[in-house]
């Protein structure tokens, strides 16, 4: 099929690029293609969302039934010294980024269905359950669009009789807007070296509850963010957050950098403790946990920033890396990517002859647009965290962004991967997790399921290793095989082969698809790649 433009993933970058390409013109045909189950199905955010670029998309979106339905009221930001104690930061003293007045709290998952919606009322074609598996390249090396992948192939590899083949979506310009490590993003990246000269990149896992709470303990419009405890105690980085939206729910969750080098830690457990702490447990006593779920988060900074544009398309979101760490809030600079993607790539398709030519301007022109000025602004921000911890980080942020606005005259990097961080086992400290109460703590199983995560059981294993034996060989012998740890899903598992020793086994049916593992395993040996589409978490209001 034949289009001008096709997008990969119906995000907030992807929904807000396919909206304005057919603002600017009904004549751009535009397809998106999206791996979910349906639009919104993989989409996981906090998430406190800023209006900025909404606000410039749909001028009119309250009139129009935008679900933003709770404007937050109060702030307040907690450093937890251990288990029982913490500090409340005065507002003065809080970096201005993480002031939230004129924002919502939201499901991220609906206002993307919304902004379907809206797409497909202004003549743009979605179609979920489709995931993108292979870029198409034309012969001087232009990428040409996107192949779905073929259902209905066993594990095997054979045909079953529910096959069926993928389809070629050809394109003048092909957006890729997969989120943080996207699949075919990553490959891009690779192939036309668009991170040559540029940092390093780095990520977070953030791992998510929905709860229902006591009505006499809702506190509509109330965000809370904490730093310390529990993540300090193994000299880990992160954050957590609980947000109180409407119908006496709360969205709470913590966000471990991904940078630990204690082998031992576990992102999962680490987030079980955190919601025994006072601060936040006051909260779910006598509440029901309605949702689970987890994504990673890329978090470099626009020095990690790759070029954005090559022959044939644009790479657009948090499939770039344009998050705001220092705010904690990417949608709104996702959605402004898309946005000024659609201006780029609907100015190069009225300029005939130069159709599918790379549009070298892009990622000068994102870079001036008030998106591009925020992330420089707050540049220093996700560095500092890592040279000198959450608390100095902070200290160090709000000088840099209260008192000089960002306009220090250094840029500060952290050029050690993520994966390369880890410390040897012999070398670290073992932790010893409390066993979950079920009450307000939780086992991974239980877990997934209320993410209601599926695949279909009989297809190739999403989940590749590019040699098989490194993690007996090499990660369980120096790391003890972190990925059973920093899997929020259970996916990966060390259990007794039939002669004895021991094997790496592989649940890909629990898969949430957070991208965890090909982002932190040591070895680089783990590469995540799209199952069939409509597999995976199907996450009803996250």
């Amino acid at each position: 099929m034949e289009y001008d433009v096709v997008i990969v993933g119906a995000g907030p970058a992807g929904l807000a690029a396919a909206c304005r390409l057919r603002q600017l013109s009904s004549d751009i045909s535009v397809c998106v293609v999206e791996k979910g189950s349906e639009v919104g199905a993989h989409i996981l955010s906090g998430a406190v969302f800023e209006p900025t670029a909404l606000n410039e998309l749909f001028p009119d979106w309250k009139a129009l039934g935008a679900p933003l339905d709770t404007p937050v009221t109060e702030d307040e930001i907690y450093v937890l010294r251990n288990a029982s104690a913490g500090i409340k930061v005065p507002g003065m003293l809080v970096p201005k980024t993480m002031h939230n007045e004129g924002n919502y709290i939201i499901s991220l998952g609906n206002l993307c269905r919304w902004l379907a919606g809206q797409a497909e009322n202004l003549g743009v074609e979605i179609y979920p359950g489709f995931a993108a598996a292979e870029i198409l390249f034309h012969e001087d090396g232009r990428v040409k669009g996107i192949a779905t992948g073929d259902a209905g192939i066993s594990a095997s590899g054979e045909h079953k009789d529910s096959y069926t083949p993928g389809m070629e979506l050809h394109a003048k310009y092909t957006l890729f807007a997969e989120g943080c490590r996207g699949h075919l993003g990553k490959q891009v990246i690779k192939r036309f070296g668009l991170d040559t000269g540029r940092g390093t990149q780095h990520y977070g896992i953030g791992i998510k509850e929905l709860w229902e709470i006591d009505p006499g303990k809702h506190r509509q419009g109330l965000v809370v963010h904490s730093a310390g405890w529990p993540l300090q105690e193994s000299g880990a980085l992160g954050g957590g957050f609980l947000y109180h939206l409407e119908n006496n729910q709360v969205a709470l969750g913590l966000i471990t950098d991904l940078c630990y080098a204690n082998p031992f830690v576990s992102p999962f457990e680490e987030f079980q403790r955190y919601k025994q702490h006072p601060v936040i447990r006051q909260f779910l006593e006598g509440g029901k946990r309605l949702s689970y779920g987890a994504r990673a988060i890329t978090k470099g900074g626009p020095q990690a920033l790759p070029k954005m544009s090559f022959p044939g398309g644009l790479l657009i979101g948090c499939d770039a890396g344009t998050l705001n760490f220092a705010k904690i809030k990417g949608s709104h600079t996702a959605m402004k990517s898309g946005m000024v993607a659609a201006e780029a790539v609907h100015a190069a398709l009225a300029t005939r002859g130069q159709e599918g030519e790379e549009i070298t301007g892009f990622t000068d022109a994102f870079m001036d647009s008030w998106a591009g000025r925020e992330l420089q602004l707050q540049r220093n921000f996700g560095p500092a965290q890592h040279k000198f911890g959450n608390v100095l980080g902070s200290a160090y942020a709000f000088v840099d962004i209260n008192l000089f606005n960002g306009k220090l005259p250094w840029t500060l990097s952290d050029d050690l991967a993520d994966h390369e961080q880890l410390k040897p086992a012999a070398q670290s400290r073992r932790i010893d997790y409390p066993k979950p109460d079920g009450v307000i703590s939780f086992d991974r199983l239980s877990s997934v399921f209320l993410s209601n995560t599926n695949h279909e059981e009989d297809q190739p294993c999403h989940l590749t290793l590019r040699d098989p034996d490194v993690p007996i060989r090499h990660n369980l012998a120096l790391y003890d095989e972190p990925a059973q740890r920093y899997c929020p899903a259970g996916v990966y598992e060390i259990v007794e082969n039939s002669e004895g020793g021991k094997r790496l086994q592989i649940n890909a049916q629990n898969c949430v698809h957070c991208k965890t593992c090909d982002i932190k395993d040591p070895t680089q040996n783990i590469v995540w790649v799209t199952p069939e589409g409509a597999g995976g978490p199907n996450y009803p209001n996250m």
